[in-house]
């Protein structure tokens, strides 16, 4: 929503993160005048090299563990990457200084309504479908947040803008204090991040704040089920089941209420997880009143982002995806369900505090063997053991080997690891990149079983 710009200038504040939310926070109080230190634990090459570009603009920058000193800040800026309760933060906090996240600070600059998308799963597809949207009929509309551009750095941009549309993650949500989207959307809830949070009820907490400052006036997208208080915002709700929402999808149409909208088979996206993000993007549409012709344009021809259930080549009959986004057992649960055939998975990665026994039924007789990559290999190995067979490899590129000798005509070779990338990998795009890389070297003649 529009509202005032605090007055930053003179004032000192600490930039907690130098990773992109970070730099995007300190850039724009910069251009506000404010005496800027930036902080971070890490004492990487990469760090380094960053704390020299910003000293060269007049920001004192301090690295690592011990570097913290004597906490003389009107404010701290938290990036969403850092736990609200390390030594760090509690040693602001214990001194009195006020604490904001960089979600607060760009919605509080922000000069545009603001849509904004959380949700365990889909959060990036559907953001980039509402801006979509908008932007076909002709609305001035930038998507941001989670998604890439931190919405610091796209608040200059918003006094030009009709809407901004924002990905929102429960780390981001944990410290809003004034935060209100005209619109919010809340996709679903699932158990994730438990390294992070002591429960799931916990985690649904932090989601449920995209809701805490919403006016009558403003309008709640929520996925049937949910048990959520949407306080006073007039509220649509959706679900991939036949019935019982305002959207749904029924018979391979997506549907208000009885009235058929669209087939999904005209978009590029499928299952039934796609079809709720469409539903979700399309009672925004509707909010905003937006022409079915122009939903319809938009869906037709959006092509989902790249690691989430991306087609990377076919070979021999085998198709090879790369759904490396799936950070989750529910995202991962759902890309094997919505996988045509069976299905040699890879999987594994960082611990995040997930029980995959939970996901035995649901891959029994879908998934023909599994190859375990990580921190989380031998914990899943155990998991599966006499529902899927396993086998731990060393690396990714021996996963796409070995998966190259099991795979036959008509199966598909998944990399949807179910865990989080930090224990081989930057980030997950460097994780699907590496899978696509090791793909695309297969050779034609490549011998496709033992």
């Amino acid at each position: 929503m529009k509202g005032e710009i605090q007055k930053w200038n003179g004032t000192k504040v600490i930039v907690l993160g130098i990773g992109r939310s970070g730099q995007a926070a300190a850039e724009w109080l910069l251009g506000q005048k404010a005496e800027v230190t930036m902080f971070d634990e890490t004492k990487s090459a990469e760090a380094k090299s960053l704390a020299q570009k910003w000293e060269k603009r007049g920001v004192r920058v301090l690295l690592g563990k011990d570097r913290m000193e004597a906490v003389n800040f009107d404010q701290a800026i938290l990036s969403p990457g850092i736990d609200p309760k390390r030594p760090v933060v509690r040693q602001l906090v214990d001194a009195g200084v006020p604490i904001l996240g960089e979600l607060e600070l760009g919605s509080q600059a922000c000069l545009c309504p603001i849509v904004a998308v959380t949700g365990t799963n889909g959060k990036s597809t559907t953001t980039e479908l509402i801006a979509s949207v908008f932007s076909t009929a002709g609305k001035k509309a930038v998507g941001c947040g989670n998604l890439g551009r931190p919405l610091c750095e796209v608040a200059p941009l918003t006094g030009g803008l009709d809407w901004v549309v924002v990905e929102v993650s429960s780390f981001q949500l944990e410290t809003v204090v004034t935060f209100r989207p005209k619109v919010a959307v809340y996709l679903n809830l699932t158990p994730d991040h438990l390294d992070r949070y002591p429960s799931v009820e916990k985690y649904a907490e932090a989601k449920a704040r995209i809701f805490l400052n919403q006016k009558a006036e403003d309008f709640a997208v929520v996925q049937k089920g949910l048990e959520v208080e949407t306080g006073k915002a007039t509220v649509a709700s959706f679900t991939s089941d036949a019935d019982g929402a305002d959207y749904t999808i029924r018979d391979g149409w997506l549907c208000r209420g009885e009235e058929r909208l669209m087939r999904q088979e005209e978009t590029s996206l499928r299952g039934p997880h796609n079809a709720e993000n469409m539903l979700a993007a399309w009672a925004v549409a509707e909010f905003e009143k937006i022409s079915r012709e122009a939903v319809k344009e938009a869906f037709r021809n959006y092509r989902a982002l790249p690691h989430r259930c991306e087609l990377v080549r076919v070979l021999g009959g085998v198709n090879w995806v790369n759904d490396s986004k799936a950070t989750n057992l529910d995202a991962m649960e759902r890309a094997v369900a919505g996988t045509e055939g069976s299905v040699i998975l890879i999987a594994g990665g960082k611990d995040k505090g997930f029980d995959f026994s939970e996901s035995r039924k649901r891959l029994a007789g879908k998934v023909r063997g599994a190859l375990l990559i990580g921190e989380m290999a031998e914990k899943i190995e155990k998991a599966w053991n006499g529902v899927v067979p396993c086998r731990r490899v060393q690396d990714l590129e021996e996963a796409v080997e070995r998966a190259a000798k099991m795979a036959v005509f008509g199966e598909t070779v998944l990399l949807s690891p179910g865990c989080s990338s930090y224990d081989m990998f930057k980030n997950f795009e460097e994780r699907g990149e590496k899978y696509r890389q090791c793909v695309t070297a297969l050779p034609e003649e490549k011998k496709r079983n033992e």
